[in-house]
């Protein structure tokens, strides 16, 4: 009895050294994600747009909602992007069209994770924004919420989004 009682208390404490109720304030024994702060402007921003990838993949599938803004009712392309950049800590405008005159214009070629798309059609206004989560040689892939709700595209494969591309646009740097 006396070794089954030693047994319990042996293992009740690396337990609670693992769990972190015994180590330094603000600590426990998960891995945690890196902050942004004490670190470069270049390292919080690639840490920012790291967040808003992840997210934006993390809400696939979800159902469009005209004027939607949140994963509960559904989204709009602006709505959805809005709701991106706000939960990393970043205030953009709410419509496409204003969204669009943020930040600096980027050419295609050096667009990164995380920019904005725009899309028009010729002597319209922007109506629809993405964004990106992989660019490379010949493929551009946004998140965007569109009709079919939120879903992942090769915008430079495809027929429908690439003839309306205007611009893409870094809101970060």
């Amino acid at each position: 009895m006396k070794n089954s009682s030693l047994f319990l208390l042996l293992g009740l404490s690396v337990l609670c050294f693992r769990c972190g109720l015994f180590g330094p304030e603000g600590t426990t024994g998960a891995a945690r994600p890196a902050r942004a702060t004490n670190t470069s402007v270049g390292d919080a921003t690639a840490y920012i747009r790291a967040d808003i990838v992840n997210h934006a993949e993390e809400l696939l599938g979800l159902k469009y909602k005209y004027g939607g803004n949140n994963p509960r009712q559904g989204f709009d392309c602006s709505g959805f992007v809005l709701y991106l950049y706000q939960n990393a800590g970043i205030d953009i405008e709410r419509v496409s069209r204003d969204q669009a005159k943020q930040g600096k214009a980027v050419p295609i070629k050096e667009a990164r994770p995380g920019d904005l798309v725009f899309f028009k059609r010729k002597g319209k206004a922007v109506h629809h924004v993405s964004v990106i989560v992989e660019a490379g040689v010949n493929k551009l892939i946004v998140v965007h919420a569109t009709s079919r709700g939120v879903v992942r595209d090769n915008i430079l494969e495809s027929r429908y989004w690439e003839p309306m591309l205007y611009e893409v646009r870094d809101i970060l740097n």
